[in-house]
């Protein structure tokens, strides 16, 4: 007996009559029931949310921002929702009607705008009242609970469209505000650099007064030192102009008696020289008598000497030019006269007598003169000392007075040296202060510069990015064109392993008149098996059929997508079969719990990786989170590396349900009593 021969045999039996083959036509329908139904009825529910009633509370009052334009936010997010048509809305007049009728179920939720929700707006334009605008959602998860989430996503768009609105109007203001504060740096730069020429001209003035200063100080100094010496001047004048007084006084004193005694003087002079006069007569008359004595003297000399050389001439003795030469040396050297001569004694005291005789009258003369002008000096003496008394008490009151001059110098000079040392500061603060005006105005003119000053077509740039500043730029490697598809792969796989489970309802896993042959066990387990892999491909065609043509998949490997299915409805087929063949009915309680555990392991809603730890291992044994996985890579245009793999794996779980079904061939052939009469049969 062949393995055809034996699966022929048993599509026979199934197909024998109307009601089997009703039933079949029936198992046939049931992924389709379950799979396709339910896409079809979940295929684009979010374009549907337009039929959903929700209540909206529009309190808002409006506000007027700081620059006096009039915000009606409320009314614009009202305006917003009802032309997106997202959904049904229904205006409400007050809270408690919208939550009196999200309770009730009239409506799905609410959405309220507060009375200040604009106020709040604006209100970051005052730093002292600044509040966040609030809108106020209302749910009830009674109504339906994936409808919150709908709703918060539905919240979330609108805080961000409003948040965005008001971000760019907020922006725009501040970057109006940059050019403002822009356009004022530069004049305030422009003030600045006035400033700086102003207090550069300033130190040129300091630079001028604390020359001036400078000089003061020096002209005080030498004042103070002018003054000082003054003083001590006074001083000194104050005390010889005393000492002269006193000496006048006491040559006043002394000068009393002056002219009588320079009378008798004179007269006593006049009588001196009188007598002088004539005994110098006398003497000059006696030297006169004896100067022509002793001349006649010299002259018999002569003669002598003269009639001597005769004699000797005469005589032979000498010669007449030695007796002439003789005479010649006694003329060149006559005998002068001694000093103890009476004639050169008188003479000598002839001359000195004629000096005492000049003496005497010069005397006389100037005795005279002292007596005529005695009594002038005496009365010069008097007024003298008169006025040195005088001179002596304004000596006195000069020395006082300079005193008081060189204190007043000294002030003048300490005040000096403190106005130019105020001149110095001034003139060094006036440099620091140009300076630091003139660097105030270089840094405002640099901080002016980066300061934006955007222009309209900027600002409004601008306040676009600022008011939304991170865009997400997604790029789907891989995308499901709605819901339904990207739930497709998921339920058409677990509608497919359905259906197979039906199939054991109405199909037997292994005939008993094959398992009275003696067929190979093998062969008898691939005779059972094909019947089940004949009906389990025609519902996978027909599902992927339905799936494709009628909701629209558009899978982008349609011809894979199909071979997929087919692949996994053999190892779906296999180990159904085999587990139901080698446990009996239990083994359809088994084939139940493999269906829930691989519903909740296989990721086809939430990724597989956020279930509980344990179900990780469910995903890696079963088959069906492999065939999830390839389904989407299929249906939505991914890799499709792991087509390959996916596909030996599922060869491999359908040598495993042969096995199973082999080993309950072998263990099926002998009959046993509850083989006749199992404990129980589902």
């Amino acid at each position: 007996m062949t393995v055809l021969r034996l699966a022929r045999s048993e599509l026979k039996r199934m197909t024998g009559g109307l009601l089997p083959k009703l039933t079949i036509l029936a198992l046939t329908m049931v992924p389709l029931l379950y799979g396709a139904v339910y896409l079809y009825a979940n295929w684009n529910p979010y374009g549907n949310l337009n039929q959903i009633d929700a209540a909206l509370v529009v309190e808002d009052s409006g506000a007027t921002s700081a620059d006096g334009t009039r915000l009606e936010a409320g009314r614009k997010v009202a305006e917003s929702l009802a032309d997106g048509h997202v959904f049904n809305w229904q205006t409400v007049a007050g809270t408690a009607e919208a939550d009196q009728g999200v309770s009730s179920g009239k409506y799905a939720f609410a959405l309220k705008i507060p009375k200040d929700f604009s106020a709040n707006l604006v209100s970051p334009g005052s730093f002292d009242a600044a509040s966040q605008a609030m809108l106020n959602v209302t749910t009830n998860d009674a109504n339906n609970y994936l409808l919150g989430t709908i709703v918060d996503k539905l919240s979330t768009s609108v805080h961000a469209t409003v948040a965005k609105e008001v971000g760019e109007e907020t922006a725009n203001q501040l970057l109006t505000g940059f050019g403002t504060i822009h356009s004022q740096m530069l004049k305030a730069s422009d003030g600045a650099g006035q400033l700086a020429d102003g207090i550069a001209t300033l130190h040129d003035g300091t630079v001028t007064l604390h020359q001036g200063t400078s000089e003061l100080r020096s002209g005080a100094a030498g004042l103070y030192s002018g003054q000082l010496k003054l003083r001590d001047g006074a001083a000194t004048l104050s005390a010889g102009a005393g000492q002269l007084s006193t000496g006048l006084a006491q040559l006043n004193n002394k000068t009393t008696a002056l002219p009588a005694d320079t009378q008798r003087l004179a007269e006593g002079a006049a009588g001196v020289a009188a007598g002088n006069a004539a005994l110098n007569t006398k003497v000059q008359g006696l030297v006169g008598q004896l100067t022509a004595s002793e001349q006649a003297a010299a002259q018999a000399r002569r003669s002598l000497v003269t009639a001597s050389n005769a004699r000797l001439v005469a005589a032979g003795a000498i010669t007449p030019a030695q007796a002439a030469a003789i005479l010649a040396d006694f003329d060149a050297n006559p005998a002068p006269a001694t000093s103890t001569s009476p004639a050169a004694t008188l003479k000598t005291a002839a001359g000195q007598l004629q000096q005492l005789a000049d003496g005497s009258a010069a005397v006389n003369a100037g005795a005279a003169t002292l007596a005529g002008a005695a009594p002038a000096l005496s009365t010069a003496v008097s007024q003298a000392s008169a006025g040195a008394d005088r001179l002596a008490g304004g000596a006195s009151a000069l020395a006082a007075g300079q005193q008081n001059a060189l204190d007043g110098a000294g002030r003048l000079s300490e005040g000096a040296q403190k106005l130019d040392d105020g001149a110095a500061q001034l003139e060094n603060g006036a440099a620091a202060a140009s300076g630091g005006a003139r660097t105030l105005a270089d840094e405002l003119a640099k901080g002016a510069g980066k300061v934006p000053n955007p222009d309209g077509t900027q600002k409004d740039s601008l306040a676009r990015v600022m008011a939304d500043p991170v865009a997400v730029s997604t790029v789907s490697q891989a995308k499901a064109d709605s819901y339904g598809a990207g739930l497709a792969p998921f339920f058409l796989t677990l509608s497919l392993w359905i259906g197979i489970f039906m199939l054991v309802q109405a199909m037997r896993p292994v005939t008993q008149r094959a398992l009275a042959s003696n067929a190979p066990s093998w062969k008898i387990a691939a005779g059972g098996w094909i019947p089940f892999l004949a009906v389990s491909a025609v519902q996978a065609s027909l599902l992927t059929l339905v799936v494709d043509v009628g909701l629209g998949l558009n899978p982008a490997h349609p011809v894979l997508m199909w071979f997929l299915m087919l692949a996994a409805a053999m190892a779906f087929s296999a180990i159904i079969q085999g587990v139901v063949a080698l446990l009996g009915s239990p083994g359809k309680l088994v084939v139940l719990i493999l269906l829930v555990l691989q519903l909740v392991s296989s990721g086809g809603t939430f990724p597989w990786q956020t279930t509980p730890g344990p179900l990780h291992v469910v995903h890696q044994v079963l088959p069906m989170g492999y065939v999830v996985s390839g389904m989407r890579h299929l249906v939505y245009g991914a890799d499709l590396a792991i087509i390959v793999p996916t596909m030996l794996g599922l060869v491999g779980y359908t040598v495993l349900g042969l096995a199973l079904s082999t080993l309950a061939v072998r263990k099926n052939k002998y009959w046993t009593l509850k083989s006749l009469k199992p404990e129980i049969a589902v």
